[in-house]
């Protein structure tokens, strides 16, 4: 009997001995590699998260205690260790089990979820319930790098310094969201993850020196330099520390021994913690390890080659991509904007061909939004690609800043209308009824990819903003 065979409800993981722990993660990635290979799903990300959610479940009670994922398409393997195997043979299919959280499936699935940065937020809400009631279950926040990114991530950070009893988040750090992650933060984490390994070489060297006469003194040398090297590339705190969350870490997230071991000690602690975790996305799966990117969401694919199944067809996507390309060589302020979706927007072509007129934000759409008006108050004409159901996040942004302002924005809508298998988070059915209650926006929606191209073109036309919403089907 394999060890996967022996999990079948909430807690038989700790049935399974801590040696056995690295044999029971590579059967949970086989069983994510053949499931999502027969219905398509989020891959990569919950390939590197198996051992950090064994972990999380062996330090933790899921049926008491509360974790949040953030967004939840890494939630596969808790779904996997609360007695949900049977669920993967209808995975997001029409009334099959979810791709993400979902309460009525599990007690464990303790809040739904399908958009980024909300994980901190809600957790610390239920921290807040937990003391006013006091109970005294834990709460932990599962936050990947990529969705720290995002604004309201660090606005529910900033206000976590002010929770007076214990508050964990485990930064889930593969240098990914869905897109390679961008920007400041980005740079901090690497910059810890390198001073984590300087440390590390220094004292195996420590270790050895100490063994020869003197060796003391080269040692003290050694520490002494050692400090001031983190100093030069991290500072003397995180930001985390400086924003009043203790900062621990970082830590080896496919070790779940020393995972465990962490979790169970900052339990004492009695205020906010932030526990740093480093994970390969798609690890174990080489073609998920070589293009994490294409295998974050995937349809139905080869198991073996990692090719997908079926004919190639051309999509709205598609031809969105190509058409923006042609403009920008005729026209030079044409700029290119997106929210971590590079390759699910189809701009990777844009990117490559004009990479200083290309910009991902990370997770902010808000932040794209007004970044594109102030461009285009600049006098460049900016294409913004995001997903139906992550534009509505921005929708004060597209009102106040970019239509009142009567800018010249182009609102590229991928996913409008309905999505099918990632469920009722992901369906694009709204944008149409916010947007248009929105006074001076041109709103469009062509009927087919001749349509869309000529609709690209128009928008450099008008003289203000203009959205142009199209579905995720593939051309006639």
């Amino acid at each position: 009997m394999s060890w996967l065979e022996k999990i079948n409800r909430t807690g038989d993981i700790h049935r399974i001995p801590p040696e056995a722990y690295d044999e029971l993660a590579a059967e949970i990635r086989e069983f994510l590699v053949q499931k999502v290979s027969q219905h398509g799903g989020h891959l990569a990300s919950n390939l590197g998260a198996v051992e950090l959610t064994m972990a999380l479940h062996l330090a933790y009670d899921p049926t008491y205690d509360k974790i949040v994922w953030d967004v939840g398409h890494q939630s596969y393997t808790h779904k996997i260790l609360t007695g949900r195997k049977a669920g993967f043979d209808e995975l997001r299919e029409f009334g099959g089990m979810s791709g993400f959280p979902k309460r009525r499936e599990s007690i464990t699935d303790v809040y739904e979820t399908g958009h980024s940065t909300t994980a901190v937020s809600a957790a610390m809400g239920m921290a807040e319930a937990r003391d006013l009631f006091g109970d005294h279950y834990h709460v932990v926040a599962v936050l990947g790098d990529g969705s720290a990114t995002g604004g309201m991530a660090f606005e529910a950070m900033n206000n976590a310094s002010d929770i007076p009893s214990n508050f964990v988040i485990v930064l889930n750090d593969n240098n990914m969201s869905i897109s390679p992650s961008t920007g400041g933060l980005r740079r901090h984490l690497s910059n810890i993850r390198v001073a984590k390994g300087y440390n590390d070489l220094k004292e195996d060297v420590a270790d050895r020196l100490l063994r020869i006469p003197n060796g003391e003194v080269l040692v003290r040398l050694i520490k002494r330099a050692k400090s001031q090297v983190k100093r030069v590339m991290i500072g003397d705190t995180s930001i985390f520390d400086n924003l009043g969350v203790t900062y621990i870490g970082p830590i080896d997230g496919h070790d779940v021994n020393t995972m465990v071991h962490v979790f169970r000690q900052v339990k004492n602690i009695r205020h906010p913690v932030l526990v740093h975790v480093v994970t390969q996305k798609g690890r174990g799966y080489p073609p998920a390890r070589r293009h994490p990117e294409i295998f974050h969401g995937i349809a139905k694919f080869d198991p073996v080659t990692g090719v997908p199944v079926g004919e190639k067809t051309t999509t709205y996507t598609d031809v969105f991509g190509k058409t923006v390309c042609r403009l920008a060589e005729e026209h030079s302020e044409i700029v290119a904007i997106t929210a971590a979706m590079k390759e699910g927007v189809g701009l990777q072509r844009f990117a490559k061909r004009f990479p200083d007129r290309f910009f991902d934000v990370g997770i902010a759409e808000e932040h794209a939004v007004v970044f594109a008006a102030g461009m285009a108050s600049a006098g460049l004409r900016p294409v913004v690609a995001i997903y139906s159901t992550f534009l509505q996040r921005a929708y004060d942004q597209i009102m106040m800043d970019v239509c009142r302002n009567g800018l010249p924005v182009t609102f590229l809508i991928d996913r409008a209308g309905l999505v099918g298998e990632d469920g009722a988070t992901h369906q694009g059915v709204f944008d149409l009824s916010y947007l248009r209650s929105i006074p001076g926006l041109v709103i469009a929606a062509p009927r087919d990819v001749r349509d869309l191209k000529k609709l690209i073109d128009l928008s450099q036309e008008v003289d203000g903003p203009m959205a142009i919403r199209y579905p995720r089907d593939c051309e006639d």
